[in-house]
């Protein structure tokens, strides 16, 4: 990486020493190019295989530079560490050695013992800063939440938005803050206990102030199409650099305890070696003495990304469970439609399956790990992230309504109970702790021809996340491009000390300390986890997990009516009955 010493083959400034730096640009369609500093233009050398660098001499932190192609046009380091001025202001040299770490120490604990909080920093508080994030989080620590997974912060286009469409993935958005903030609050979080993960996008570029396509069109596989855009080519060296070094950047530099991966299904790669294999074994070799936790999205077109063997993780430490939220979503709301339809038929038949963690019957021909380490693996609790909500599935909703909006408060208490004490990886979403109301929407900072297909995808998506019907089309949705939208989306913190919130607070404390006593315990296990599914009546959810010494079992039933559930045998950890009718929602947790 960034190292003052040695020879440096990736992208992005190489500081050589306290005042030269080293600027290098993979651009093998450009004739020439030149680096332009704040005070003079630079030519760079062609070093081989589209490469071009120049060592420049009496430069300090924070000195702007760009790139100028033979043509005149300047462009921004795509690689650049921080852009605060916007992307058609110059890049910014930032000094990584200079920032005093007070955590040097820290290590971060084993992936099982994670309770985890997804937040998106600019709508955490008030100021949307990672500055103004660290207040929070004494209020994180005092509940028991030990994990952030922090939405994307890679500079994306405009002022605000969600971070899934970024440009720059080495910068965090300038709006959120400086490298030093992001680095304060790590650091931060770290004193308190707390583990940190960046939710990096590598499956495509945003659509907007890429200019990679003027002098680096090989970059991208004009032959595929993601969702969101073209698609990279990961067969190319300088490609698989620039993500893999990424990685590494937020790591090192910033001090994560992990990386969550976005959209890994998205994410082609004909080499010998997938680049998200690449990722994983340079991630482990770079830092050996600190426990990395790495995450996948869309892990279930290939399974083997999240197997265990011996009790470690084969390639990554666990997959978002979305088939959790689903079967879950359908059981207690209703809501069939769209993302939701394939467990409208048995919702209880996938809830089980998504929380028994059963080896699938045929291996995908997508997989990357080899047959025998295949063969070989399992896959015990902790390879799963269970959430009732995320950032998608609320704020594709029309209106960004969260679940505890749509549900009776004592169904949110068991549903809570049965997130936090499974054996999954529990995962909430930025305010359910204490049962924020307000909504969170999808928002965006575009203008012209992209803005007006933003606002048009909003519709296909609510209707997508079954939150109106498929034939609607006179509902008037919130305006994505609106800053109003963005400010609604915002957590009222003043909402987080009214009693009801405070009621939610200490289940959410009284759960998770239950869950630290008797729960992780389990997970530290080494051999395999047997998970048995017991017959259940509908609505209901029974399944005991089978450890080396003991038996967790859970009983749920999620729907009101007349039905009983299966009994435990074990020590009840839980009982929780809803109070609206002898015939509501319970769940029961034990452990034998």
């Amino acid at each position: 990486m960034a190292s003052k010493a040695g020879t440096y083959s990736g992208w992005g400034p190489q500081w050589l020493d306290d005042s030269r730096v080293r600027f290098r640009l993979w651009a093998p369609r450009a004739q020439s190019l030149e680096v332009v500093t704040d005070d003079a233009a630079h030519p760079m050398n062609a070093v081989g295989e589209g490469w071009f660098e120049a060592d420049v001499s009496d430069l300090r932190e924070g000195a702007g530079y760009r790139f100028r192609l033979a043509d005149g046009l300047e462009i921004i380091d795509p690689a650049a560490h921080f852009q605060p001025e916007g992307l058609k202001a110059p890049s910014m040299l930032v000094d990584h050695g200079r920032y005093s770490w007070q955590t040097q120490d820290w290590t971060c604990f084993p992936w099982e013992e994670a309770v985890v909080s997804e937040i998106h920093i600019g709508t955490f508080t008030k100021e949307g800063t990672f500055a103004a994030a660290i207040e929070r989080l004494p209020h994180l620590a005092e509940t028991g939440i030990n994990a952030l997974e922090v939405l994307p912060v890679a500079h994306f286009p405009g002022a605000r938005g969600w971070g899934y469409d970024g440009v720059l993935h080495y910068a965090p958005h300038s709006s959120y803050g400086s490298p030093d903030d992001v680095k304060a609050f790590v650091d931060a979080a770290h004193a308190h206990g707390i583990a940190v993960y960046l939710d990096v996008v590598y499956n495509h570029f945003g659509p907007e102030e890429n200019y990679l396509p003027h002098y680096a069109p090989d970059f991208f596989h004009t032959e595929r199409a993601t969702p969101w855009g073209v698609a990279l080519d990961f067969t190319r060296a300088p490609v698989r650099r620039y993500f893999v070094d990424n990685a590494l950047h937020w790591l090192e530099h910033y001090r994560f305890d992990g990386l969550r991966l976005d959209a890994t299904h998205e994410i082609y790669d004909a080499s010998q070696e997938h680049v998200l294999v690449e990722i994983v074994r340079e991630v482990r070799a770079r830092f050996p003495g600190r426990r990395i936790h790495l995450i996948a999205e869309g892990q279930r077109h290939r399974w083997g990304m999240v197997g265990y063997r011996t009790g470690r993780p084969l390639l990554y430490d666990a997959g978002w469970n979305d088939h959790f939220h689903q079967a879950l979503s359908v059981l207690v709301t209703g809501e069939t439609g769209g993302y939701y339809a394939d467990f409208a038929k048995d919702p209880e038949k996938g809830l089980a399956r998504a929380m028994e963690g059963r080896r699938p019957e045929t291996r995908s021909p997508r997989e990357m790990v080899p047959e025998a380490d295949y063969a070989e693996a399992h896959w015990p609790p902790q390879a799963f992230m269970n959430f009732l909500q995320n950032h998608d599935q609320v704020g594709n909703r029309a209106f960004g309504d969260r679940l505890w909006t749509r549900i009776d408060p004592p169904l949110a208490r068991i549903l809570t109970a049965l997130l936090l004490l499974s054996p999954q990886i529990p995962m909430l979403f930025m305010g359910d702790e204490y049962g924020e109301t307000n909504p969170f929407m999808f928002f965006a900072d575009y203008a012209g021809e992209i803005g007006e297909a933003v606002r048009k995808g909003r519709r296909d998506e609510a209707i997508n996340f079954g939150s109106i019907a498929a034939d609607d089309e006179t509902t008037a949705l919130p305006d994505p491009l609106s800053v109003s939208t963005f400010e609604q989306s915002k957590l009222d913190w003043d909402h987080a000390r009214s009693a009801g919130a405070q009621e939610r607070l200490a289940l959410h404390r009284q759960l998770i300390a239950l869950r630290r006593k008797h729960i992780i315990p389990l997970l530290a296990a080494t051999e395999p986890v047997a998970a048995n599914v017991v017959e259940a009546a509908n609505g209901c959810l029974a399944i005991d997990w089978q450890f080396h010494r003991s038996k967790l079992q859970i009983r749920a039933k999620l729907v009101a009516g007349p039905e009983s559930l299966p009994p435990v045998t074990g020590s009840i950890l839980w009982f929780e009955r809803s109070q609206l009718s002898d015939d509501g929602p319970e769940i029961v947790v034990a452990l034998v």
